[in-house]
């Protein structure tokens, strides 16, 4: 249902939980400009409000809410930049109290609407706490080594890219600069200016959903739809990185690069291809560099159908860094050959089917196959139709997929010259 343009609701109705899920999605193009500030505005938008100046005063509604949860976060997915509210709420008609949905939506719109602003900026103490606080978890992830080499390899990969190289929370660098009257005008034009996707999932009724939000009222302006897929041009040269820390384990990380994006009809070889290299315990990468060679802690792989990203991941010696780049070579050729049985098909379909049947009974799932249907319908299937796609696909697609994939660069971390 659209409430205005650019601002949708979608009712997802079902007997399987005893909680109604309320997710609110702001989309707007991924920046290098404003990740760090949409990132700290949900800093603040989370712990306190104009009507709930202390963090305190939001937990104590919470628990009038029979103990509701509450949040928000940050995302990306290609371009697309997104500032997620999340609420669950216990389903009135368990506890013989029907208002309670229209009370938890009434929170969500006092912390959208109403923010702890005062004559043009955010409330000094907490502002600064907040951006002490987050700055502090920036910094953290530095020491995280499996997460420093991941995010070095992206913007590695994304060199030519200032907005993709960038993560979706930011960085440290950028929000030194972030003044309180910035962040004002970020929150003003993420309500101006981003597409706005409302999920509710749980044993509700459209009306009494649609009734709850009848006076929300965004501002009335064109609101942007960024183009959703980012494509980068390949490059001949493979791009290297050798980053020295004082580590146990060495990192060495590779990014791909393939022509297959979401919605494209060889995705569903890509995701067998992706569980055949490195996505499973019975992958190439897992048994032949980690269990047989004994070459690795860990070795995987992931595939981001947004970007055309194909990613492995790697805890290894460092002395043994140039075997195990050749190991990672040689996985790919034999699956770009065909070395890999009917029967490893089957065991790699099953465990995908399986996750995605999982995924039914998830309601976050639920709500981000219900988003890419709203941002791009065409890509829109039935249940029955997923698991035919998935189970019609051949030896020969697989290896098609192999072929599309193509090394771009390799960042490693390591203690030893």
């Amino acid at each position: 249902m659209q409430l205005q343009p650019g601002i949708r609701l979608t009712v997802i109705p079902t007997e399987k939980y005893k909680t109604i899920r309320i997710f609110i999605r702001f989309s707007a193009k991924h920046s290098e400009k404003t990740a760090t500030k949409r990132t700290l505005l949900t800093s603040l938008l989370e712990t306190n409000s104009l009507h709930y100046p202390k963090q305190t005063d939001i937990s104590s509604q919470l628990a009038e809410l029979y103990g509701a949860t509450f949040g928000l976060s940050v995302g990306k997915k290609g371009n697309v930049h997104q500032v997620n509210v999340l609420m669950s709420l216990v389903n009135g008609k368990y506890i013989g109290n029907p208002d309670v949905l229209s009370e938890g939506i009434d929170f969500l719109k006092e912390i959208l609407f109403y923010p702890n602003i005062k004559d043009g900026h955010f409330d000094k103490e907490t502002f600064t706490l907040e951006k002490d606080n987050l700055a502090a978890y920036l910094k953290s992830l530095q020491e995280d080594k499996q997460t420093l080499a991941s995010l070095r390899l992206q913007e590695l990969y994304f060199s030519e890219s200032s907005d993709q190289k960038v993560p979706s929370f930011g960085s440290v660098e950028d929000l030194e600069k972030v003044t309180s009257e910035e962040l004002v005008q970020t929150y003003q034009e993420m309500l101006a200016q981003d597409e706005i996707d409302i999920f509710v999932v749980g044993d509700i009724e459209e009306a009494d959903v649609l009734a709850a939000f009848t006076d929300w009222t965004f501002p009335e302006t064109d609101r942007l739809h960024p183009e959703i897929f980012y494509h980068q041009p390949a490059i001949i040269d493979v791009k290297e990185e050798v980053l020295r820390e004082a580590v146990t384990q060495a990192k060495l990380n590779m990014a791909f690069q393939t022509s297959i994006y979401y919605g494209d009809q060889r995705r569903f070889a890509l995701m067998l291809f992706n569980g055949l290299f490195g996505g499973f315990p019975h992958s190439k990468l897992f048994l032949n560099v980690r269990e047989k060679e004994s070459l690795a802690y860990y070795a995987s792989s992931s595939v981001d159908t947004f970007r055309g990203f194909v990613s492995v991941q790697t805890g290894i010696d460092g002395s043994n860094r140039a075997r195990v780049l050749q190991l990672v070579e040689e996985q790919l050729n034999s699956l770009r050959q065909g070395v890999f049985t009917e029967e490893e098909i089957a065991q790699t379909k099953a465990m995908l089917r399986n996750q995605y049947l999982l995924s039914l009974d998830n309601p976050q799932a639920l709500i981000e196959t219900a988003y890419l249907n709203q941002w791009l319908p065409e890509t829109q299937l039935t249940e029955s139709e997923f698991l035919a796609n998935l189970m019609k696909v051949t030896k020969e697609e697989i290896q098609e997929v192999a072929q599309d994939i193509h090394l771009q660069a390799i960042f490693v971390l390591d203690g030893e010259e």
